[in-house]
């Protein structure tokens, strides 16, 4: 008896820290879609797109084995969270003239769609520290949610005092981005076998990390392109 409860309070403190190390990711997600809202709309954006991501997690966790085994998820996930984290850095609260409706559920639409794809791996940690106990993968799901609520809330007062942190985000983004199309069998195989695998050898550093530079670097390059070419045209000469 004293095993089986030394036991499942692994499991649960193993659950606990999972969610503590991946709850960030989700919350700078939420706090960079948030931000735009009016002011007295956020809270309902953060507990909104916090509960969405939970329920999504969970079904999720009912199909990973088969979701993981897809052909190219894992480069399809990187480059869609590569448009979101260009679209977020993008994001001008200023600029915002959408009505405060359909501003919230764009911002929900936006949590859920990115907190979709960065979930795979993190509902598979859960679900390898519940081994095979649903109710344990539930308890590690919930948990998540006032671990996200509560950090999206201090980066939201973040964002608002030094807006720059959201390019920060954006690049934090497509890190994760890249780090999931490393992930991919075949881009795993030609880092580790492919024409550059002896050049890659020679630095110390592991292969991925390469990918995950160029995620930064591309998030960065394209937001950075589109924000001048949306900026307005200088004014004529008087």
């Amino acid at each position: 008896m004293d095993l089986g409860l030394g036991t499942l309070a692994l499991q649960v403190l193993q659950i606990v820290w999972i969610d503590l190390l991946l709850s960030g990711d989700n919350a700078i997600v939420i706090a960079m879609a948030c931000r735009s809202l009016p002011q007295e709309q956020r809270r309902w954006g953060i507990i909104l797109g916090a509960g969405a991501a939970v329920l999504l997690r969970i079904v999720l966790a009912a199909v990973i084995v088969q979701l993981l085994a897809l052909l190219y998820l894992h480069i399809i996930g990187g480059l869609l969270l590569l448009w979101i984290a260009v679209r977020l850095a993008l994001e001008d609260p200023a600029a915002h003239k959408v009505r405060a409706r359909a501003s919230l559920f764009g911002a929900v639409a936006t949590i859920v769609v990115a907190d979709g794809v960065m979930s795979l791996d993190n509902v598979v940690a859960i679900a390898g520290a519940a081994r095979g106990s649903l109710e344990l993968m539930i308890f590690g799901l919930l948990l998540s949610v006032p671990l996200i609520v509560f950090g999206s809330t201090l980066l939201l007062k973040l964002l608002d005092r030094f807006p720059i942190i959201a390019w920060g985000g954006a690049a934090l983004l497509g890190w994760i981005a890249g780090e999931m199309i490393a992930a991919e069998p075949f881009v795993d195989r030609w880092l580790d076998e492919g024409a550059f695998a002896h050049l890659l050898a020679k630095v110390p550093v592991y292969p991925e990390l390469f990918v995950e530079i160029a995620g930064v670097l591309v998030t960065l390059a394209l937001a950075g392109l589109l924000k001048w070419r949306r900026s307005p045209e200088p004014a004529a000469g008087v």
